[in-house]
């Protein structure tokens, strides 16, 4: 289970709309509540899938680690689902392993502050 706490007032649980600090409380198995930042939401075929970012209570991530839920928004409130299948986990983290790594890429050619202009006659 999870509560949506965005930082733009009119979100409606559409995280694509957010333009803040968007976070959910996942309440775990153990009974456990964990606050989590969202990274991003994203398909893969055909479904859609959420990465959290697991918070402290400094509103830090020391470790690095992300979970990876099922997302659903169909019913205009959004569910978790958890990944059931080994096979399911793996392509989706691997989707979201091109994604961190175009994002790095990105990064990278944005501190560049540059356009880089091939010459093709040398």
């Amino acid at each position: 289970m999870a509560d949506n706490k965005c930082s733009t007032p009119d979100c409606g649980g559409n995280c694509d709309t957010c333009n803040g600090d968007i976070t959910v409380t996942l309440t775990l198995d153990n009974d456990e509540t964990v606050e989590c930042a969202i990274l991003t939401i994203f398909p893969v075929d055909g479904r859609d899938y959420i990465a959290l970012l697991p918070l402290d209570e400094n509103g830090e991530n020391e470790d690095g680690e992300v979970y990876l839920y099922r997302y659903d928004n169909s019913t205009g409130s959004p569910v978790l689902d958890n990944i059931e299948s080994d096979e399911e986990y793996d392509a989706v983290a691997d989707m979201f392993d091109q994604m961190l790594d175009a994002a790095e890429y990105d990064e990278l050619v944005e501190a560049d502050g540059e356009d880089v202009d091939f010459d093709e006659t040398n």
